[in-house]
């Protein structure tokens, strides 16, 4: 008898700051950054089979491959040769959250893999955390998805009680991808300090992303005038822009008015 399909919310990531502190000699750079997390994203369902394959669906399906290079199906193969797990999975990818975006999109779905391919394949889960640094910076966070302090490349995680958990929080994307390595590409390498309280924080990258996707702006300077938003600022390397509201009605309120050109997700966080 066959085991029922499984299913796995790939959450949303969000860096609720993000301090660029320097360059790494592997060519990273050291980071200082909170991630936070909401409770929607995309969807992952896996299911025993022959062997590997992955489908991919939804609203920016068209955007991604759903061969050998996907993050999904890296993670997939990496952790059955590192368990020696001689079964396959059939993934299903629904894809709902925009590509290279900022906001955790393949780093999130390929740590959801490494969760339901650890249950399903009745692994040992420190396997997954073993894998997760080799396959993205993001993706030790987004395997675990709680509120944490990241360091070093982003990496070294250290969980936080942020105190965000069940804040109404509003996504916008301008549908314009942003490559990260561009953005980083245009960082103008100056120090701004250590990361404190995350909320007197800044994002380090909303220069050089501003400069590559001027609807970055306009996507703030829109968020930022919202009656209930209390903290607008981008994600990641953009385009991602979010706002947190005082209240789930504002926050609706605020994504019944967005503009029907940019995409939207009005959720909260974990």
């Amino acid at each position: 008898m066959s085991s029922p399909p499984l299913t796995e919310i790939a959450a949303a990531k969000i860096n609720l700051a993000l301090h660029v502190r320097g360059k790494r000699p592997d060519g990273r750079h050291d980071l200082e950054t909170i991630f936070a997390f909401c409770t929607d994203g995309d969807r992952l369902t896996a299911e025993l089979a022959d062997d590997l394959s992955l489908t991919v669906t939804g609203p920016f399906a068209a955007m991604l491959d759903d061969g050998a290079d996907n993050l999904v199906h890296r993670a997939a193969a990496a952790l059955a040769a590192e368990a020696r797990v001689g079964k396959g999975v059939r993934l299903t990818l629904d894809k709902r959250l925009p590509v290279a975006s900022g906001i955790g999109g393949g780093s999130a779905d390929a740590a959801a893999a490494l969760r339901l391919l650890t249950s399903l394949w009745g692994i040992d889960p420190l396997l997954a955390q073993r894998i997760a640094p080799t396959l993205g910076s993001d993706v030790p966070a987004c395997l675990l998805s709680m509120t944490a302090r990241g360091e070093g490349a982003g990496d070294a995680l250290t969980l936080v009680d942020a105190g965000i958990a069940g804040s109404p929080i509003l996504l916008i994307n301008p549908r314009l991808p942003l490559s990260t390595a561009a953005v980083f590409g245009g960082w103008d390498g100056v120090d701004r300090g250590p990361l404190g309280n995350w909320r007197d924080g800044r994002n380090d990258l909303e220069a050089p992303a501003r400069a590559l996707v001027p609807e970055i702006g306009r996507v703030l300077d829109w968020l930022g005038v919202r009656e209930g938003a209390e903290l607008v600022r981008m994600s990641g390397s953009g385009a991602t822009c979010f706002a947190l509201f005082d209240s789930e009605e504002a926050r609706d309120t605020a994504a019944a008015a967005c503009p029907p050109q940019w995409w939207h997700l009005a959720s909260v966080l974990r």
